[in-house]
C-alpha cells in the first residue's frame, strides 16, 4: 500500500509529509497491542522475528478529513479485536456502523484495509470492495493511479510496489492534490488454499 503525503485546505498547501498509511498489530494475550518486533540477543533470532513482525497486522490508508478517518480507524482496531482474523467480517461490521450510526454517518474520509489474503474499500455510503484485479484506491489522485497501475500490471519486470510507484508517480504529476512524498506498507500476500477454497 502506498500513499502521498499531501494536506491541503482549499488550495492550500498545509503539509507536504503526512502519514495516510498506518499498521495495525493484533492484540497479544496479555490485551495489549503489540508494536513491533522485540529486542533479542540472538541477532538472527532477531532479524528473523522483525522479517516476520513486518508481514504481519493489518495495513490500513485512509483519504479525506483526518480526524475523521481517525476515529474510523479506532473503530476498526475495535472490529478487528473482535473478530481477529476476520478482515472481511471486520470491514463489514464498520460499514453497518458507519452507514446506520447517527454521527458515525457524518464521517467524511474513505479506507483501504488490507491484510495478507485481502483488501478491500471502504466507504460512508455502506461499500465494502474488493477489487477484482487487485488494485484499489482512495483520494483526488485515485483515478490516476489506479488506471497507471493497471496498465502496468502485466509486465512481469514490476513487483506490486513497482508498478505502485510508478502509478503514484503518475497521479502526482497529473492531479494537483497529490504529491510525491510518498508511504509505504508491504505485506507479503498468501495465496488461498485449495481446502480453504473448497470451504466456502
Amino acid at each position: 500500500m502506498m500513499g502521498d503525503g499531501m494536506v491541503s485546505m482549499g488550495n492550500v498547501i498545509v503539509k507536504p509529509n503526512a502519514k495516510k498509511i498506518r499498521r495495525i498489530y493484533p492484540k497479544t494475550a496479555d490485551g495489549e497491542r503489540s508494536s513491533g518486533p522485540k529486542s533479542s540477543s540472538d541477532e538472527k533470532d532477531g532479524e528473523d522475528a522483525a522479517a516476520k513482525k513486518k508481514n504481519e497486522g493489518t495495513v490500513v490508508g485512509f483519504a479525506g478529513t483526518t480526524a475523521d478517518a481517525f476515529t474510523l480507524l479506532e473503530r476498526l482496531e475495535g472490529k478487528l479485536d473482535e473478530y481477529p482474523g476476520q478482515l472481511a467480517r471486520s470491514c463489514v461490521e464498520l460499514a453497518k456502523g458507519w452507514r446506520t450510526d447517527k454521527y458515525l454517518r457524518r464521517l467524511e474520509a474513505s479506507l483501504l484495509v488490507a491484510d495478507k489474503k485481502a483488501s478491500f474499500e471502504i466507504t460512508g455510503n455502506g461499500d465494502v470492495l474488493e477489487s477484482h484485479d487487485g488494485v484499489l484506491g482512495v483520494g483526488s489522485g485515485s483515478s490516476f493511479a489506479i488506471a497507471a497501475a493497471r496498465a502496468q500490471m502485466d509486465n512481469p519486470d514490476l513487483s506490486a510496489e513497482d508498478v505502485a510507484r510508478k502509478a503514484m508517480k503518475i497521479a502526482s504529476e497529473m492531479c494537483i492534490y497529490t504529491n510525491d512524498n510518498f508511504t509505504v506498507e508491504t505485506l507479503a500476500m498468501e495465496e488461498e488454499s485449495k481446502e480453504e477454497a473448497d470451504k466456502e
